[in-house]
């Protein structure tokens, strides 16, 4: 006898891949898996502290092109080839891809994976954008619909100033609270096959209004939003700081790693001892000249890719809560006066033993 428990039509209990629990959250009984991941990266971001462990490093930031915006379609077009390479897997084995960028109509993804010829869900979630595919990727192939999916992000720096701030011939002034936009793109392949690394659970966040309306102080903005999402995880799952080998956010940088660890405090957690950001590893300050760190769409999506991804294949990690952070405005919000309002979403990612 059929039931709907849960939402979903299972023939039995034993049947149910995920769950739904609490507020906002789902756990996967039978896990999906990342099979593979790939980063590619711009010259700044091969000059930091991760420089010895992205995959692919390119000497000028035009990839060989002639706009910005061609560039960063490049960027997709490799992470997603090395990631198919190092998964054996061809592009007729992807059922679908979920991707996405910063620019308008996502035109990095559309024109940078169009040549694949894999049906695509194209996504915007800002900088958050990297958790959200990755979310819904984990629940279509939990879910049955694919046994392999493709998730892939990217940001680049001067498609990014053009769009959101200023020309780079403008040659502003950058305050201290500016992170620098990553120029790169992650590319991940979640599928079936059990592997090293397996997605155990999700906690889509909801969209925070902190009032913030400087579009040069991201992490401000952002930050309550990771807030909202991780405490609201930590009472869906029931678990506390400590149950995590790390819990890292994806684009706040300096300032925004700060505002979130204070306001956990006053909801009773100190993630203090576990909490690392993306923006803050990728990029050294003091010598590189980034100011609050790094953001943007690519940031969160290499920098899991090459760095933290690796500590979990070796079991050196064995769970960690990934919080990539996106700020959703557009040229026209910031234009007429409005906020900056944020999301962000949380993956669990665990050792496979």
């Amino acid at each position: 006898m059929e039931n709907r428990e849960y939402g979903f039509l299972h023939k039995n209990k034993e049947d149910k891949k995920l769950q739904i629990i609490g507020t906002q959250s789902i756990h996967f009984t039978q896990a999906p898996y990342i099979l593979a991941s790939a980063s590619v990266v711009g010259k700044k971001e091969g000059e930091g502290p991760l420089g010895n462990e992205f995959d692919m490093i390119c000497d000028t930031d035009k990839f060989g092109e002639d706009t910005w915006e061609e560039a960063e379609s490049s960027l997709q077009k490799e992470s997603t080839a090395l990631a198919l390479g190092k998964s054996g897997l061809a592009p007729e084995d992807i059922r679908y891809i979920f991707a996405g960028d910063l620019l308008g109509q996502t035109i990095a993804t559309s024109f940078g994976l169009m040549d694949y010829q894999i049906p695509l869900f194209g996504l915007y979630g800002a900088c958050s954008t990297a958790g959200e595919s990755m979310a819904l990727g984990a629940m279509c192939v939990a879910g049955g619909y694919a046994d392999h999916i493709l998730t892939v992000t990217s940001s680049h720096f001067a498609s990014a100033e053009k769009q959101f701030r200023y020309p780079l011939e403008y040659a502003n002034q950058r305050p201290v609270s500016a992170t620098w936009t990553v120029t790169g793109s992650g590319a991940y392949i979640l599928g079936t096959k059990k592997s090293d690394i397996k997605i155990t659970g999700l906690t889509p966040g909801r969209i925070v209004d902190y009032g913030v309306r400087d579009s040069m102080n991201m992490g401000a903005a952002m930050a309550p939003a990771a807030c909202d999402t991780i405490y609201h995880h930590f009472c869906d799952f029931g678990t506390k700081p400590e149950d995590y080998d790390k819990i890292i956010t994806g684009d706040l940088g300096y300032v925004g790693q700060e505002i979130l660890i204070k306001l956990l405090l006053d909801k009773g957690y100190d993630i203090s001892g576990v909490h690392t950001d993306c923006g803050v590893e990728i990029f050294d300050r003091q010598t590189q000249g980034t100011d609050s760190g790094g953001s943007g769409c690519g940031c969160a999506a290499v920098t899991l890719s090459a760095h933290f991804l690796k500590k979990i294949a070796q079991g050196e990690w064995k769970k960690i809560l990934f919080v990539p952070t996106g700020a959703l405005l557009s040229t026209v919000s910031f234009n007429e006066g409005q906020n900056v309002p944020g999301i962000a979403h949380a993956v669990v990612i665990e050792h496979e033993e």
